[in-house]
């Protein structure tokens, strides 16, 4: 039989957009936002969900503003235990994208992984940290420290990469070496400059590496910096750069696919590249 697993992301937009209200406040409106298609990707019979970068707060980074540490917990830690009875309700694995605080003046952009019995398997830390243009990340993250992490949960081997890191290959191949079957980037991206990349560097990774990805984006604007619009359009695409599955541009949306693990063996044994692939050729790439 086929090893089939169904997965699921979910794309939303931000509800209360006004930096009057407490950073509490926005925090608890977008996890009781999320619960429902929580809830509803459950019920659909989703194995693994994966949900947006900092899934329970705006996307803060076009601010300089110390306030928003407050949105930073432990990981993990309260938002992960909220999150564990639906792990095991719905037998599903999860991967929780949650701004961490490992200690003061200490923060990661980082996912918890949680296993469909509501274990915890870890985490995963952003690897790469931009600053331009509105997304003035140094401000607020610490660049990752624990690598490549592979996940090993009840139905495929997972890994993650957030949101700026999708532009470095190194990371995508380090995932596929280490064993992904799904490889998940939630992200916060805007329409600009990289939006026609959305659609052509994950898929590409998904060949380069023989494995599926997971692409998510949060939807709508976010005052008061309006640094332009979420375009949503989160996807599945498989080994072959196929996208299977696809969320609108402007709704929040629960995007459920069901993915065909077999098909890795099938696209690696056509292109070897792990085979082929010559690291005794490529020091300089690592040359700083």
């Amino acid at each position: 039989m086929a090893r089939k697993v169904t997965s699921g992301l979910i794309q939303a937009s931000n509800p209360i957009n006004d930096e009057s209200r407490s950073v509490a406040e926005i925090q608890a409106a977008m996890l009781e936002k999320h619960l429902p298609m929580i809830h509803d990707a459950g019920t659909q019979g989703v194995q693994i969900l994966c949900l947006q970068e900092i899934f329970n707060g705006p996307y803060f980074c076009p601010s300089q503003d110390a306030h928003w540490y407050d949105i930073a917990e432990p990981v993990p830690g309260p938002t992960v235990e909220k999150l564990v009875p639906l792990a095991q309700k719905y037998q599903m694995a999860m991967v929780v994208p949650l701004y961490e605080r490992e200690q003061a003046g200490v923060y990661y952009n980082t996912a918890a992984i949680l296993d469909a019995d509501g274990s915890y398997l870890g985490k995963y830390r952003k690897t790469h940290i931009p600053q331009t243009s509105g997304f003035w990340e140094k401000y607020f993250f610490k660049p990752g420290n624990m690598g490549y992490p592979v996940f090993e949960t009840r139905y495929a081997k997972v890994g993650v990469y957030i949101c700026y890191d999708r532009h470095f290959p190194e990371g995508a191949r380090a995932l596929g070496l280490n064993g992904a079957e799904i490889v998940f980037n939630p992200s916060a991206t805007v329409a600009g400059l990289s939006e026609y990349l959305w659609k052509l560097e994950q898929p590409a990774h998904a060949v380069a590496n023989g494995y599926f990805v997971g692409a998510i984006n949060r939807v709508g604007t976010e005052a008061p910096w309006n640094i332009g619009e979420f375009y949503g359009s989160s996807y599945f695409c498989d080994p072959r750069g196929r996208i299977i599955a696809e969320a609108p541009r402007d709704k929040d949306a629960v995007v459920v696919a069901d993915l065909n693990l077999d098909l890795i063996d099938e696209v690696r044994s056509v292109w070897q590249f792990y085979r082929d692939r010559r690291p005794d050729a490529y020091g300089a790439l690592v040359s700083p």
